[in-house]
């Protein structure tokens, strides 16, 4: 068991990457902590879990949630020695129709909610601890209607670097997972009608140099490694997980 009596908290943890990871981590012998915004979602993973699991229903975009969670997490466990920020979601704007509103709420979720994630849970983490960042292929893709998902994944690829700068005198590694095209939920929340969310699979299927869609247990094996002693001298990396989507 590669995770033996580690504590893993994963944020955005009750479906997709984050459920796929949850459950890897709790094989592999991990004391797991799902953070959820979504009552119901958080309980049926519970289920999945077999009841295996602290649920805690938090909304990342709230700094005084994520306190909160922290403080559950510290009170049961003492301590964390894994955080994977795998919160994240976003819906397809075009340029005219993004305000300022639609900015703040995907700064709060998919930035915001990543850096106070690691902030809170930092002074909880000791030497040898890793931290996990989701980014995205949006890093180096351009896809029309999602400048600001992008952006804000781009900027949380820059946090893993400088934060793991800075946090690597301290002996905790932070290192994110870039994931493609994976059949997860994320899609269906994106505010696509089921028409559209077909052309806009068969076209990136397209563009995938092995032609399918990944799996979120691909990247969960990802982040695993990321989590384990096995990157024990890996740091500020951003792992391409995405069927060579960017690569060719």
């Amino acid at each position: 068991m590669k995770l033996k009596n580690k504590v893993a908290f994963i944020t955005g943890g009750t479906s997709g990457i984050g459920l796929e990871t949850a459950k890897l981590f709790r094989a592999e012998g991990a004391e797991v902590v799902i953070v959820g915004s979504n009552a119901d979602r958080l309980e049926a993973a519970g289920r999945e879990l077999d009841g295996q699991a602290t649920l805690i229903q938090a909304d990342v975009r709230k700094v005084a949630d994520i306190e909160r969670a922290v403080e559950e997490a510290r009170l049961k466990f003492g301590h964390i020695d894994i955080v994977f920020a795998n919160a994240g979601a976003s819906t397809v704007a075009p340029l005219e129709a993004i305000t300022p509103e639609y900015v703040e709420d995907n700064l709060a979720l998919n930035f915001n909610g990543t850096f106070f994630t690691i902030q809170k849970t930092a002074p909880l983490i000791p030497a040898g601890g890793s931290i996990i960042v989701t980014t995205s292929f949006l890093n180096t893709i351009g896809m029309p209607g999602l400048s600001i998902l992008a952006a804000t994944k781009a900027a949380a690829r820059s946090l893993v670097r400088t934060l793991g700068a800075e946090l690597a005198p301290r002996g905790i590694r932070v290192n994110a997972i870039s994931p493609g095209a994976i059949a997860t939920p994320f899609y269906g929340k994106m505010g696509l009608s089921e028409e559209q969310l077909g052309d806009v699979a068969a076209g990136l299927q397209q563009k995938i140099a092995l032609k399918r869609f990944g799996e979120a247990s691909e990247l969960a094996k990802s982040a695993l490694y990321l989590a384990s002693d096995d990157s024990s001298y890996t740091t500020g990396i951003e792992l391409v997980v995405d069927g060579g989507l960017t690569q060719f």
